[in-house]
C-alpha cells in the first residue's frame, strides 16, 4: 500500500526545481537559436506559470513512482525515470506518425523527456535512498 506520507517534500522541490532550470536551458538552446516558423509560443507569462506548476507535478508523480517501484539509489531510480520517459516518447510517437507533430518537435520533445524524467528519476532515486 502507498503511504502518500513518505513522499519525500525536499526531494520533490528539489525535482521540481531542476525541471524548472533544465527546461529554461533546454529550450532556450533547441528554439532561441533561431526563429522558427513552425513552431509558435504562446504570448504572456501563462506559459511559464504552466511550465513551473508542470514541474511540481512531475517531480511529484516521478516520485510516486520512485517510492512504489521501491527504487532506492540513483540507478533504480533511473531506470524508473527512463521508463516513465519512454512512455511519452512512445505517446509522440504516434502523434507522430498520425502528422499531429512534426519530426523535428518530436526529437525536441522527446529528447527533452527522456533526459528529464531519466535526471528526476536519479534525483527521487537517491533521495530515497538515503
Amino acid at each position: 500500500m502507498m503511504d502518500w506520507f513518505e513522499l519525500n517534500v525536499v526531494a520533490i522541490l528539489i525535482g521540481a526545481l531542476l525541471y524548472a532550470v533544465y527546461g529554461g536551458i533546454y529550450y532556450t538552446i533547441m528554439l532561441g537559436k533561431k526563429k522558427d516558423t513552425q513552431f509558435k509560443q504562446t504570448e504572456g507569462p501563462l506559459k511559464y506559470v504552466v511550465s513551473i506548476m508542470i514541474a511540481f507535478v512531475s517531480s511529484f508523480i516521478v516520485a510516486f513512482f520512485v517510492q512504489a517501484a521501491g527504487a532506492e539509489g540513483t540507478l533504480s531510480g533511473l531506470i524508473v525515470g527512463l521508463f516513465i520517459g519512454i512512455i511519452i516518447t512512445l505517446v509522440y510517437l504516434k502523434n507522430t506518425l498520425f502528422g499531429l507533430v512534426t519530426k523535428k518537435a518530436f526529437y525536441i520533445a522527446v529528447g527533452d523527456h527522456l533526459i528529464i524524467f531519466a535526471l528526476l528519476g536519479m534525483v527521487h532515486g537517491f533521495i530515497n535512498g538515503m
